[in-house]
């Protein structure tokens, strides 16, 4: 697979990757902006524009005709939100490459953000809110990450509040966009039966004379921790459901390779001590995940799972327990090796179809501004040893840096601090 990057007079970036066999294209754009490089008051306006880019523009005046133009093709489509970046997409028919750049371009550059749609779609949103609310296994993510980060940009809803929901206006949409929405700043990933030449010709024409400014920067990231911590939403659920994590690296660090092994020792597979542990042995619950969530500035590594609420204390022991073995002892090479082909495994997957290559490339470049291909990342994961591991939980399994966000019928805190102890 050959990755071509080309950069523009203006810094926009463009990422190519032909593939001559493959019958779809993908056509993706990326801006480095989210929830992250929003003030207070605006929390939620990254997620807002997102959801307006499809309400219309000067050359497709309705949402009804962008959306009926793209199922005209066949499209599969969407946009997305996160911390740090968003997105916006078309996969189509290559035969259709030439159209799906022209509408997913025209909806990221030249949306009109009529306020009649402004006003409606603020109640899509707030649905939006109270849709993820009503799931624990969702609504405890954003917990957690209130626990770690309070009342800062890294620590609030990316949806935003209801009260910050209602309060925007078209002006706001406008001003964060032109701040927010720079070429320098904006990636543009094409996969598929393509070549470079046509992607880069039709980049020159939409994205050519757009000059390039700088973005407004993100607030730093400021971690103070002493002691475990602990954020209870009580909640008359069937089922807890808890995040259990520790304060870690942002992706720039090196060690972030051998926090995904740790996670796959963990729970990456239904051999995976936790998997064997809680659903298996006990039978108390029915998910159970871990991994380390990478930002440009900070990370966390964590623990969650769905379990029955009358044994939640047991699963938080485990869980401990666990945590300290990974200490305590090196993992065994059989052991070892079984995780790290899951990773590996899981990630060739993920890399069947022209639209998941986009967002595996695409999200290198937007975040670090590098491409490291699917065999240099095998290879760099199969380079972990029982060592590394055990030196990484070492240096993370520690009280100041342990959290624990729980969803369900709970309000004692204590209780639960005291299980809370390396």
């Amino acid at each position: 697979m050959k990755i071509s990057k080309k950069v523009l007079s203006n810094k926009l970036r463009i990422v190519t990757i032909p593939m001559k066999d493959n019958p779809t294209t993908t056509v993706l754009v990326l801006v480095s902006t989210g929830s992250k490089y929003e003030k207070k008051k605006l929390n939620g306006i990254s997620h807002f524009l997102e959801h307006m880019c499809f309400k219309g523009t000067e050359k497709r005046p309705t949402s009804k005709r962008i959306s009926s133009e793209l199922d005209s093709l066949g499209s599969a489509y969407n946009a997305f939100t996160s911390h740090e970046y968003t997105g916006y997409y078309a996969k189509a028919d290559a035969r259709h490459f030439k159209k799906i750049f022209d509408i997913i371009t025209d909806i990221y550059l030249y949306s009109t953000l009529p306020t009649r749609e402004i006003e409606k779609e603020k109640g899509v949103i707030i649905e939006e809110i109270n849709m993820y609310q009503d799931m624990p296994h969702r609504n405890i993510q954003d917990l957690f990450l209130k626990l770690l980060y309070g009342d800062t940009p890294s620590g609030r809803n990316i949806l935003g509040e209801k009260k910050t929901v209602q309060s925007l206006k078209r002006e706001d949409l406008l001003k964060y966009k032109k701040e927010q929405y720079t070429t320098s700043d904006t990636v543009l990933v094409v996969v598929g039966n393509i070549s470079e030449k046509e992607v880069i010709n039709e980049a020159k024409k939409v994205f050519g004379k757009c000059p390039t400014s700088k973005k407004r920067e993100k607030e730093k990231i400021n971690e103070h921790q002493k002691k475990p911590a602990i954020l209870l939403e009580y909640k008359k659920t069937d089922q807890a459901h808890l995040v259990l994590g520790f304060r870690t690296y942002g992706y720039f660090d090196k060690r972030v390779i051998k926090l995904s092994v740790l996670g796959s020792i963990l729970a990456g597979g239904m051999s995976s001590r936790l998997f064997e542990k809680l659903r298996e042995e006990m039978g108390v619950g029915y998910y159970i995940n871990a991994g380390n969530d990478s930002f440009s500035d900070h990370g966390f590594f964590q623990i969650s799972a769905g379990v029955d609420k009358k044994r939640i204390n047991e699963v938080i022991e485990v869980i401990i327990n666990e945590c300290k073995k990974l200490k305590e002892e090196l993992v065994p090479e059989d052991e070892l090796k079984r995780a790290k082909e899951i990773i590996i495994g899981n990630m060739k997957f993920s890399l069947e179809s022209t639209d998941d290559i986009a967002s595996f490339y695409g999200g290198q470049e937007v975040l670090k501004k590098e491409l490291i291909n699917a065999n240099e990342k095998a290879r760099m994961i199969r380079q972990v040893s029982s060592d590394d591991l055990k030196k990484i939980a070492n240096d993370i399994f520690k009280n100041d840096r342990l959290n624990l966000a729980l969803i369900g019928p709970f309000k004692d805190k204590q209780k639960f601090l005291e299980l809370l102890k390396f």
